[in-house]
This record gives structure tokens, C-alpha cells and sequence, in this order.
């Protein structure tokens, strides 16, 4: 059986509409995730400690690229200065075994963390308290 010109006509505005929809959605999800902007806007402490100092080093060096700067988020990673990342629901001891091998995705949608092996272990306790200093002066406790 031939298709009529309207058929023809009907599917090809639903294949369009379908593609409008599409690219609506995908534009919708860019945005919310904020391209390259931090997810969340993060206030920094007055002063840092020396541990968190040296914290700050390691994190813009081998954790910024996908935390962000401030560890308020990318494109690539999700923000640490957030209320799940609280010490009472991630404890100091998950942060050192994300950093040491990776983690699995779990409260986000940026795929699996993998490990940091140019964190050495004597740098992850800083790293830790960088990241305290931060949720701390950002009221998360």
C-alpha cells in the first residue's frame, strides 16, 4: 500500500515536532547543569587553616578540573560544598577511599569517579580539610 501525500505530511511533522522536543530537552539538561559554572556558588573561608592550605594545593591540582576551583562543581563533577556531602552522611573515611580508588556513581549524574593516584596518601588528610574548611563556611556541618 502507498502512502497518501498526508500521511506522509503527518509523519514527517511528528518526526520534526519529536526533534524539536528532543533538542528542547538536551538544552533544558545543559542548562540546569550549568556548563562550565560552578553548580553551586561557594563562600570562602576568611582563613584557612595550614592543613587546609596545603589541602588547597593538592584539590586545585588533581581535584578542580571536575570539582571546580572551590569544589562548587563543573560540568564534570559534582560539588562538594553540598549538604550530601556533610560529614555525618560522607564521613572524612569516604573522601579518602573516593580519592584513593575512585567511586562508583551514586547521588549524581557525571559517571564514576575514578582514583587519584597523584594524591599521595600524606596529602589526603589536607585535602580533607580543605574541603571541611569550605562546607564549614558555607553552613554545612
Amino acid at each position: 500500500m502507498t502512502e497518501t501525500p498526508e500521511r506522509r505530511d503527518r509523519r514527517r511533522a511528528v518526526l520534526l515536532l519529536l526533534a524539536v522536543a528532543v533538542v528542547a530537552a538536551g538544552a533544558w539538561w545543559w542548562t540546569r547543569r550549568g556548563g562550565d559554572a560552578p553548580l553551586v556558588e561557594v563562600r570562602l573561608p576568611r582563613q584557612l587553616s595550614p592543613q587546609a592550605l596545603r589541602g588547597q594545593a593538592v584539590f586545585e591540582a588533581e581535584c578542580a578540573s571536575c570539582h571546580g576551583a572551590t569544589a562548587g562543581g563543573s560540568d564534570r563533577g559534582p560539588p562538594l560544598v553540598h549538604p550530601i556531602y556533610r560529614p555525618a552522611h560522607h564521613a572524612d573515611l569516604a573522601f579518602a577511599s573516593a580519592i584513593r580508588f575512585g567511586v562508583r556513581q551514586h547521588h549524581w549524574y557525571f559517571g564514576d569517579m575514578p582514583p587519584r593516584p597523584g594524591v599521595a596518601d600524606e596529602d589526603i588528610p589536607a585535602v580533607i580539610a580543605y574541603v571541611r574548611e569550605l562546607q564549614r563556611a558555607n553552613g554545612i556541618r
